[in-house]
């Protein structure tokens, strides 16, 4: 039996969330190339425990060395590794292995140690949010003096010093001197860069920065495809990033942040501008759950590695991302409660639909029980029936046959007495007409041709019938015989002749005597005695 109940329901359900616009619901219309990112990015995320692990092995490896090392250039190396692999991660102790290089100072034969240690403070303080002290400290330097590698190093301090200020400035004249001073040394770095990577890196960043966003577009292009250093990926693509922002590509936007935090995370950094910024676009776009938690993300590395200027930052985004997430959430409270309601007056419905189902279930399951039943007495009726047309068409066929042999055998008899009469024998006539012979042989074979007929139609009745009684009981057949007179009384029973009378006529026995039988035969009864009679009605059947 077929409902319509769960159609109409169901399209209810899809147009009602349809109609609140379920966020679940909607489709990610990003490019593929960004769906992939931000999947490949989420991943990377999921792994931190495996990044960060493999960096503290990195980190208890330098340590082990260090504690080894009693050549005071090695101790200064080895604290110089420690200060790079702790510099973005965790600030304090960026700064206490730089402490240990000063106190190494002055290393002979190695000049220049102490203004490398002056710019990497520098750069833990910028990291710190310390600007001003950071210029401080870098302006004391004089860069001419430097060496050719040590003197890019400065510039790139200078500049990213300069670049901080700018971010963390709020009035345009003051950004925009800041921007100045940023754009100038970069101008440096491409005048003392010995490698052709770094002066393509800094004309790009200008290019893109500089209202030339394809320009700079395609040097990046090349450039990434020409390194693997995970570092320098992370700065390309961030550098990719802007190019986009000054053409206003939000997609490419999306994906080369999310590139950018790839690396970073690879890299186990915790100072970093890709996340919090991704997160920011992401809201803008309503994927509000991945905003939130990448803006998590950054807070908590913010945080741990005490990078003031992006604790700021992300300060200034977590409350619009936090605010528009708080929408979402009571918006789908509404939308699910207004669904659950809807799923109530569904459930109610279909309890209903359950029960009148299962009610006519039942009805129908009764109707056919009853049909089955009746098929059963119909097939059963059948086979009665099929074997009374046959008990008939037999019995019919003998009792033709029989009255056409009676006539020919009177006709003979009555010949007979004829010419017996006719010879004047009229002793022999009388003779004749007194006897009994005649009417006893008719009589035997018509017995035994009803025992033939019989056992025809019934092969097994002998051994069916004494299987119904004791085993003192049971009947045996002598040879040349067909059925005893118990036996022939109780076939005719079994083809429906249970009038003791009739047997009686039938038989040419007294009625006492058929009742005698029959009596017997059911006190000689295996099973229930008064049940006896009809079982033998069932034999066969």
């Amino acid at each position: 039996m077929k409902h319509s109940v769960p159609s109409y329901l169901i399209l209810s359900i899809l147009l009602y969330l349809q109609a609140f616009g379920l966020p679940c619901a909607a489709a990610d219309g990003r490019q593929p190339s960004v769906r992939a990112a931000l999947e490949e990015l989420d991943k990377a995320i999921a792994q931190e425990d495996e990044y960060r692990l493999r960096k503290d092995r990195r980190i208890r490896e330098l340590k082990k060395q260090l504690s080894h090392s009693f050549v005071p250039i090695d101790q200064y190396a080895l604290c110089k590794q420690l200060f790079e692999e702790y510099l973005h991660y965790e600030a304090d102790s960026a700064g206490y292995y730089l402490k240990l290089r000063k106190e190494l100072l002055p290393i002979e034969g190695h000049d220049g140690l102490e203004e490398e240690v002056t710019i990497d403070l520098a750069g833990v303080r910028g990291v710190m949010g310390m600007y001003a002290d950071a210029l401080r400290r870098l302006e004391g330097i004089q860069a001419d003096s430097l060496e050719q590698e040590l003197r890019m190093e400065y510039y790139y301090a200078c500049r990213t010093c300069y670049g901080w200020m700018a971010d963390y400035a709020i009035g345009l004249d003051v950004k925009r001197r800041y921007m100045e001073m940023t754009d100038r040394y970069r101008d440096s770095i491409m005048l003392c860069a010995s490698r052709e990577l770094d002066r393509d890196i800094v004309r790009a960043e200008k290019a893109a920065l500089g209202g030339k966003p394809d320009e700079g577009i395609a040097i990046l292009e090349r450039l990434l495809g020409e390194t693997d250093d995970m570092k320098i990926l992370s700065y390309l693509n961030y550098t990719m990033y802007e190019a986009y922002l000054a053409k206003g590509d939000v997609d490419r936007q999306i994906y080369y942040l999310a590139r950018t935090a790839l690396w970073d995370m690879r890299r186990m950094v915790r100072e970093y501008a890709s996340l919090h910024k991704l997160a920011l676009l992401l809201c803008e776009q309503g994927d509000l759950n991945r905003a939130y938690r990448y803006l998590s993300r950054s807070m908590e590395d913010a945080v741990a590695c005490k990078a003031r200027l992006r604790s700021l930052e992300v300060t200034e985004i977590y409350p619009i991302i936090d605010r528009a997430y708080r929408e979402q959430e009571a918006h789908e409270r509404r939308v699910a409660g207004g669904l659950l309601i809807g799923i109530s007056v569904l459930s109610v419905l279909l309890i209903a639909a359950v029960g009148y189902l299962y009610y006519w279930m039942k009805k129908l399951s009764a109707m056919r029980r009853s049909l089955s039943d009746a098929n059963c007495r119909l097939q059963t009726l059948n086979q009665d029936l099929e074997q009374t047309g046959r008990i008939k068409e037999v019995y019919i066929a003998r009792y033709l046959d029989r009255c056409v042999g009676y006539l020919d055998k009177l006709e003979q008899y009555r010949r007979s007495l004829e010419k017996l009469a006719m010879a004047s024998k009229t002793e022999a006539l009388f003779k004749a007409i007194r006897s009994d012979q005649f009417l006893r042989d008719e009589r035997k074979a018509f017995y035994r041709d009803f025992d033939k007929s019989f056992l025809e139609l019934f092969p097994r009745f002998i051994d069916d019938f004494n299987s119904l009684l004791t085993d003192e009981g049971k009947i045996a057949v002598k040879p040349g015989e067909l059925l005893t007179t118990e036996l022939r009384i109780f076939a005719l029973i079994r083809l429906g002749v249970t009038d003791s009378n009739r047997i009686a006529h039938f038989l040419g026995y007294s009625l006492a005597t058929v009742y005698n039988y029959r009596s017997k035969m059911r006190n000689r009864a295996a099973g229930d005695k008064d049940k006896f009679e009809q079982e033998v009605m069932e034999i066969g059947a």
